[in-house]
């Protein structure tokens, strides 16, 4: 099924605010993880188009973009919102054919990322500096200032909502940016580009360059004129994209997945809890940050919660995300023999229950149908290490000091949820568990476009989300004035 018409030639790329191809003039093949058709070619940029990119976002600050108030920043976010809602069908189709994930669940994705412009909008000119009492004769305050240009590197699984939350905060503190979307799936990337320049953008805040993470993304993360780089994707990529930024002394905003846990007490509401311990595993078919692939359990509600979620795998049905099933492909069939072969790690575990695939999905797509597995070794690779795919492991444990351990026990701490109804329990667990977020009777709290996002440890560091991607999209100058 070929694409809709599109305002733009997606083999090409926006620098300076003008659509153009690729110096080198090379293109990659874009290809729809539902059924392994090529949906269209995109461009292969290289650090000569970075150069191009960040050499335009420059020019933009020294001009029309630098001179642009804080309050007008706002209205053009707000009015890139509006135009993200006008052209949401479109948006949600593009991420469906392109991402794989259910017409649903990307729509859901292009609602988002209006939210998040229409957040940032609304906070461009609210973003004070503050008075500092000090010595007699002086007054002293503090400026919020943009760092200047900003590269922005986007992974596949979650490409609206990560430009929202990324590129939006940018903007909004008068960055001007260069995205660099995946190359596995970037034609959203490329319409939000266009929606931009609809909306009245200057010429040069954003540009957008497609290419490989080894030519174009490390380019980026590699030059000398960015100023702040915005990562999210793999703890090996994101050592590399650190170690790059590093050489020219520049700071590095990290999301590198996890291993996220759910703790399921005695006491908890198991009918409200249910819903979230499943989706929550198995939303863009587990290929989420975010994803809950740590189900621990209290062992007296054990058998209990393994009956329940069972029966709701065995519900789930995988096929092509324009279908609309619960689970649409993963995002190649590079990824499908990584979660294979996690799957072949867990043979010696119990396994509770698998979805199905659905009769008609295409041989030729990505698809891996949804497994439930039952661990009694946290320190199992399936418990882990980060799949990516929709793989769920069910841990019990004796006590509360027992489930700290276990939550607490691997290399990531990006989003935990605790499910007790004992205030004291939910106090002292939300302080104990070493996460960047922890959600207590319930899980991801809607989006939460407004919430602080990001992890500790291997899931990386920096804040995206909220007032809290504006403190980390600018640097702050004190100025001391001696007046006497």
């Amino acid at each position: 099924m070929s694409l809709p018409d599109l305002p733009f030639n997606p083999s090409y790329c926006l620098i300076g605010g003008a659509w153009r191809a690729p110096q080198e003039g090379q293109t990659l093949a874009l290809v729809d993880p539902s059924d392994g058709s090529e949906l269209t070619q995109i461009a292969r940029g290289t650090s000569i188009d970075i150069d191009a990119a960040v050499t335009a976002a420059q020019t933009a600050l020294d001009g029309e973009w630098g001179r642009t108030t804080a309050l007008e920043r706002g209205r053009i976010l707000t009015r890139i919102g509006q135009l993200v809602l006008e052209h949401v069908d479109l948006l949600a189709e593009l991420e469906a054919r392109d991402v794989g994930k259910p017409l649903t669940q990307a729509r859901a994705d292009a609602v988002a990322l209006a939210r998040y412009m229409e957040f940032y909008g609304g906070a461009a000119d609210k973003v004070h500096g503050e008075t500092i009492p000090y010595l007699d004769g002086y007054t002293v305050y503090t400026l919020r200032e943009p760092h200047g240009v900003t590269g922005h590197i986007v992974p596949w699984n979650y490409p609206m909502q990560i430009i929202g939350r990324s590129v939006g905060a940018a903007l909004t503190m008068g960055n001007a940016t260069v995205l660099k979307p995946a190359e596995e799936a970037c034609l959203t990337a490329l319409m939000f580009a266009e929606i931009a320049r609809q909306a009245g953008l200057p010429d040069g805040a954003l540009n957008v360059v497609p290419g490989l993470g080894a030519e174009a993304g490390a380019a980026l993360s590699g030059h000398a004129g960015v100023r702040h780089i915005s990562f999210t994707g793999s703890v090996k990529t994101g050592a590399l994209v650190q170690q790059a930024a590093g050489a020219n002394v520049i700071p590095v905003t990290l999301e590198l997945g996890g291993k996220s846990p759910q703790l399921v007490f005695e006491d908890a509401n198991l009918v409200e809890a249910l819903p979230f311990l499943v989706n929550a595993g198995i939303q863009n078919a587990g290929q989420t940050c975010s994803a809950s692939s740590r189900i621990l359990v209290h062992h007296s509600r054990y058998d209990e919660v393994v009956t329940a979620m069972s029966k709701r795998y065995k519900a789930l049905t995988v096929g092509p995300a324009m279908n609309d099933l619960n689970l649409g492909p993963l995002i190649s069939q590079r990824q499908k023999e990584i979660v294979t072969g996690f799957l072949k790690q867990g043979e010696d575990l119990q396994l509770a229950a698998t979805g199905q695939i659905a009769a008609d999905a295409p041989e030729t797509g990505a698809y891996v149908a949804p497994h439930l597995l039952l661990c009694t070794d946290p320190n199992h690779p399936l418990a882990q290490q980060e799949i990516f795919g929709p793989v769920q492991v069910i841990i019990p444990f004796k006590d509360e000091a027992d489930a700290i351990k276990i939550a607490n026990g691997t290399d990531f701490g990006l989003v935990a949820s605790i499910w007790t109804e004992n205030g004291a329990r939910q106090m002292r667990l939300a302080k104990a568990l070493k996460s960047g977020q922890v959600f207590i009777n319930n899980y991801g709290a809607g989006g939460g476009v407004e919430l602080p996002f990001g992890g500790v440890g291997k899931s990386g560091h920096g804040r995206e989300k909220g007032f809290e991607a504006l403190y980390g999209f600018s640097t702050l100058k004190t100025v001391a004035a001696k007046h006497g």
